[in-house]
């Protein structure tokens, strides 16, 4: 957990408009606006949340021992906790980096209570950089944009936090798309890499899977996080329009599965493909090892014959000993040539 960030940013929202605050408020204040009107709503947001800023949440918040722990640890799976009326979730979002071939995520927790919503990012890139615009508002210069943040939709934002928390989610699935499209493109590169006979492909095949494996881990785990909530949908009382908001969700998260799962299955079978090519080309290399050591072992042969010192051998003093000699040894070896060259093994 980091030492120092940031401060934390508060937004408050009355009826669907939000209203930003200053940097740092207080979270008690942040917490006696949400209780004062039903509808009045605190979101606070933390792009890299310290250990003090946590305790201070938690004392605030009065959260359970277990959930303190969790939020002073990162590398966490995607998961849904509930702890008396604080639901703790803990999801990953992703972001393709062509240059590496890699998956790079980025982990969010997120506390949800009755009018209030806090938001932990482990990752300051994914608030900065383009990629946190898309969730949550980290800088006056991301206004402008509000189409893209979690305050866009106000309509949304009238059904209390649980709409924060599927805005997020929506956020988070959707940028799995353009990852999952990344890993394609790849894929059918190495496609053409392993039919071109590239020695190099192999270890590609097997980076790339890794990043698939991740990918299919991340979206099962999450796929499981959205089955409990919609689980709770009755008990929790949640209402019909973010009931329908999650389902949409939950669309594009099958959709992803599908994906990842269908890579995954086609880069086995691409390494299936290049194994059964290498071990072709070593087949052929191996015929081609054998033919000659066939053919310099006939003229070996009879080298070896006519190596031996004895003193009675027929044509040991003969004129035309050694040309017959020599003459065998290349006729053997121009036969064998043009058999093999027949049958293709040279």
């Amino acid at each position: 957990m980091p030492t120092a960030g940031r401060p934390h940013l508060t937004q408050y929202v009355t009826n669907g408009h939000p209203a930003r605050q200053p940097e740092g408020t207080p979270v008690t204040d942040a917490l006696r606006f949400s209780h004062g009107n039903a509808g009045n709503m605190a979101m606070l947001f933390y792009p890299t949340p310290t250990s003090s800023e946590i305790s201070e949440l938690a004392e605030a918040w009065t959260l359970h021992p277990l959930l303190r722990e969790d939020l002073m640890n990162a590398r966490q799976r995607p998961k849904l906790e509930r702890y008396g009326n604080v639901l703790f979730l803990v999801a990953r979002s992703a972001r393709y980096i062509d240059e590496a071939e890699e998956v790079d995520f980025a982990e969010f927790h997120v506390l949800v209570r009755p009018g209030a919503v806090a938001v932990l990012c482990q990752d300051l890139r994914w608030i900065d950089g383009t990629e946190g615009s898309d969730f949550v508002e980290g800088q006056a210069s991301t206004l402008d944009r509000r189409e893209r943040t979690l305050l866009a939709d106000e309509n949304l934002l009238k059904l209390g936090p649980e709409a924060v928390l599927y805005r997020l989610l929506d956020a988070i699935v959707d940028g799995y798309s353009p990852v999952l499209q990344g890993l394609a493109i790849d894929k059918e590169q190495i496609e053409r890499q392993v039919f071109s006979g590239d020695a190099a492909v192999a270890e590609r095949i097997y980076r790339l899977s890794q990043e698939v494996v991740d990918m299919q881990q991340t979206v099962s785990s999450l796929t499981e996080v959205l089955d409990s909530l919609r689980a709770g949908f009755a008990k929790h009382n949640i209402p019909d329009e973010l009931q329908s908001y999650l389902g949409d969700v939950s669309d594009h998260l099958t959709r992803a599965h599908s994906r990842s799962s269908d890579l995954r299955e086609s880069l086995s079978q691409i390494l299936n493909v290049n194994a059964t090519l290498v071990a072709q080309r070593q087949n052929e290399d191996m015929k081609k090892i054998s033919g000659w050591a066939a053919i310099l072992f006939a003229p070996t042969l009879i080298g070896a014959i006519y190596g031996m010192n004895f003193d009675v051998m027929p044509e040991l003093h003969w004129a035309f000993g050694y040309p017959m000699a020599v003459g065998l040894m290349v006729a053997f070896a121009v036969l064998l040539y043009v058999i093999f060259k027949r049958r293709k093994w040279m």
